[in-house]
């Protein structure tokens, strides 16, 4: 069998991708406000980074209540809808592809953006965990999130009628697919984990209880756009923000079977990357494998050689990579050339601000 490598065509459900390199989700903070509307900024960064095989999308809330952080883009009005079409226009116009990555937080959240004051969540229990939030200066910083108030059975149908919709949204918005947001602490994990969901009716308690929100989120989703252009990111192996639940991998291979028989384009695993991280258990990757033959993405800190390595084991089938396109928007072909990598410079200017730290990394000379 031929060696599979980062730079070679592949396809994730009803998509081609001219690599198997994933720019993986980013939230920079730069929508337009009021109204957390794409700009022609945003535009600009994302068609610079087309060189993707896959771009998916900073976290994008499907509705107001699925908002946690200032700045960020929503995906449920009109201005938004059209924001995005500049975006993908944009990034189609130079051979890319990018999927919007859907989004609620659930109880990472703050008072702010609630009129109640209460973000949602399965149960009434607080992340101890902080958001990103500007304040009256304009002046962004880190807040902690309040107990949130736990989500009816009405709500919760709600929250699934949102992201159909914003899934609709998306389509029209000229996205290639989604990506549901269910990793990191945020809503959908938040039902998936026993730390987190204290539910005892038919979204709580039992492992097949924990990830039926989960299997109605992508049901709706793949009902209305198609299962060849739906996917998942998960995150088996993160613990913060209230999360660790000695349980998770076992909710996570119970969904990914779901996924299976719906025939869902892929799985995105957001893998720890700080340096003394624990590591994902190849027992898990190979479990997973012989669970899901969809394409499996994983994104946590690669290099090219732990890429080849994973990709020629057949374990994995495309790769995501985070910090290096910030900046550096010809990430991919540096990395095919084994070409230096220019740094972030000022951390400040990853959330919020200008061009500054943002769009305005050069690329490489022609002739490097």
């Amino acid at each position: 069998m031929k060696q599979r490598t980062l730079f070679e065509n592949t396809q994730v459900g009803a998509v081609e991708l001219k690599s198997r390199i994933v720019m993986a989700p980013m939230t920079r903070a730069r929508a337009a406000q009021p109204g957390n509307i794409p700009t022609a900024l945003m535009t600009e960064y994302y068609q610079q980074r087309a060189g993707a095989g896959l771009i998916i999308t900073e976290a994008t809330q499907i509705s107001p209540q699925g908002q946690g952080y200032s700045w960020t883009p929503g995906i449920h009005s009109a201005e938004q809808v059209a924001g995005w079409r500049l975006v993908t226009d944009a990034v189609h116009k130079v051979d890319g592809k990018i999927f919007s990555q859907l989004w609620h937080v659930g109880r990472m959240s703050h008072e702010s953006f609630h009129p109640d004051g209460k973000p949602v969540a399965p149960s009434a229990l607080s992340p101890d965990a902080q958001v990103w939030v500007v304040n009256s200066n304009g002046v962004g910083e880190m807040v902690a999130c309040p107990v949130p108030r736990e989500l009816t059975h009405h709500d919760i149908q709600q929250v699934i009628a949102d992201y159909r919709q914003a899934a609709i949204n998306a389509m029209a918005a000229g996205f290639d697919g989604v990506e549901i947001h269910g990793g990191n602490g945020y809503l959908i994990d938040q039902f998936l984990r026993r730390t987190s969901n204290k539910r005892t009716d038919e979204y709580g308690g039992s492992l097949a209880n924990r990830v039926r929100f989960a299997q109605e989120v992508l049901e709706a989703i793949s009902d209305a756009i198609g299962a060849d252009r739906t996917g998942i990111r998960l995150a088996p192996f993160i613990t913060q923000r209230g999360m660790d639940d000695s349980q998770t991998s076992e909710a996570i291979l119970a969904l990914a079977a779901w996924c299976e028989t719906k025939g869902i384009a892929f799985i995105h695993l957001a893998e720890a990357d700080w340096d003394d991280a624990p590591q994902v258990p190849y027992e898990f990757r190979e479990t997973l494998r012989a669970t899901f033959s969809g394409a499996i993405i994983v994104a946590g800190n690669y290099t090219r050689e732990k890429a080849d390595k994973l990709l020629a084991a057949g374990v994995v089938d495309l790769v995501a990579f985070g910090r290096p396109f910030i900046a550096n928007p010809d990430f991919p072909r540096r990395l095919k050339g084994n070409l230096p990598l220019a740094g972030i410079g000022n951390p400040a200017t990853l959330f919020g601000g200008t061009e500054v730290g943002y769009t305005d990394y050069p690329l490489l000379a022609a002739e490097v």
